[in-house]
């Protein structure tokens, strides 16, 4: 098997800053491995994905952690529903087509970046303290969005963000660090489902996953000094990115 290192590589390292920042890091990698192995089974190259980017989440989690205070009694919540509605969210695709999801998908996109564009002030600053019951919240919330992971995917790591602002009062970088928990959660249960679906391309997964850490790194010191202010412009034009591309695959 011919690797091309020199655009693995490139794509790993850019993938694990954009998704450190904001999540997102999907839509570069994947579609290089798509071109770097068309003859590869897809769930493949989905698990070679994951493996990558679960060490730059990883890091970037890590990474908040020392820094950002993360409301825990919420995130865990969120977490554990996540997980379970990845699962019913993947089961659910034996029943109803993904692609009827598509068309909801650009049109709630949307909204959330004319939102966050027009709320100039979203996500500046932490603008409520969290109480009990936002751990019940937290769970639906979480719930909720792993079964539009499992079901679909696209734009998982920018709706957690922009929920974790709105729904919980965060800024934008405290959201950040708090969708890294999910993302990594996530991205483990996902390398179990694949592997045990069929084979990971771990010797090419663990090289980029070690391009993706560098990345993640860049990523998580950028966002980390630059604060909510930068935060906010990357997620607006990773979501815009996301907006064209789901268009194009409707058109």
């Amino acid at each position: 098997m011919i690797v091309d290192w020199y655009i693995l590589a490139p794509a790993a390292f850019f993938a694990g800053m954009v998704d450190a920042v904001v999540g997102g890091g999907g839509l570069i990698q994947i579609p290089v491995l798509l071109a770097q192995f068309p003859q590869t089974a897809i769930p493949t190259l989905f698990g070679t994905n994951k493996v990558a980017s679960i060490a730059g989440t990883g890091a970037a989690l890590w990474r908040y952690a020392r820094s950002v205070r993360i409301p825990w009694f919420v995130v865990l919540p969120a977490t554990i529903a996540a997980l379970i509605g990845a699962w019913g969210g993947a089961a659910l695709v034996a029943w109803i087509p993904r692609e009827t999801m598509r068309p909801m998908v650009v049109f709630l996109m949307i909204a959330v970046a004319l939102y966050t564009f027009v709320k100039k002030d979203l996500g500046q600053q932490v603008t409520r303290v969290l109480n009990g019951t936002d751990r019940w919240k937290g769970a639906l919330f979480g719930l909720v969005i792993g079964a539009y992971d499992g079901f679909f995917g696209p734009g998982t790591g920018s709706f957690l963000i922009f929920g974790f602002v709105r729904l919980f009062g965060m800024d934008f970088v405290q959201g950040s660090a708090s969708a890294k928990v999910i993302n990594f959660a996530t991205n483990l249960s996902a390398i179990t489902f694949f592997a045990s679906h069929g084979p990971i391309l771990w010797q090419i997964g663990l090289i980029m996953a070690l391009c993706n850490l560098v990345g993640s790194y860049l990523g998580t010191r950028l966002a980390l000094k630059h604060g909510a202010g930068f935060i906010r412009k990357a997620f607006l034009g990773v979501v815009t990115i996301l907006i064209i591309k789901q268009l194009l695959e409707i058109l």
